[in-house]
């Protein structure tokens, strides 16, 4: 069975989620999502709140559903910290790797090239 790995690259504002083979770093975009909180651009940290759970439930569904047995997330520094408070430890125990960087404006092939260097 090939072993998939989603990897989710995410701000306070946008969430994008890839998934890929194994440990290629062949992505293919799956979802994006994006915040679109009442307070526009200038987040306030309640939307942000709102927005790392709205992500969270989108990993936990994907994880229940089996559609991937390992998770990488890059975001933010700060993201990431509210975004694994809202993960279960089930998800978390799939986390093979965690960037603290903001790489959510990247393409695809951009983010490649990061998470290799990594």
């Amino acid at each position: 069975m090939v072993v998939t790995t989603w990897v989710v690259v995410a701000d306070g504002s946008r969430a994008r989620i890839f998934e890929t083979p194994g440990l290629k770093l062949e992505l293919r975009e799956i979802e994006d999502l994006v915040n679109v909180g009442p307070s526009g651009p200038a987040l306030s940290e309640k939307d942000r709140e709102k927005f790392a759970k709205t992500v969270a439930d989108y990993i936990e569904q994907g994880r229940l559903h089996q559609r991937y047995q390992r998770l990488r997330l890059a975001a933010e520094p700060k993201f990431l910290g509210m975004l694994r408070a809202r993960l279960s430890e089930e998800t978390r125990q799939m986390i093979f790797e965690e960037i603290n960087e903001d790489l959510s404006a990247l393409d695809a092939r951009a983010v490649e090239a990061h998470l290799r260097s990594h």
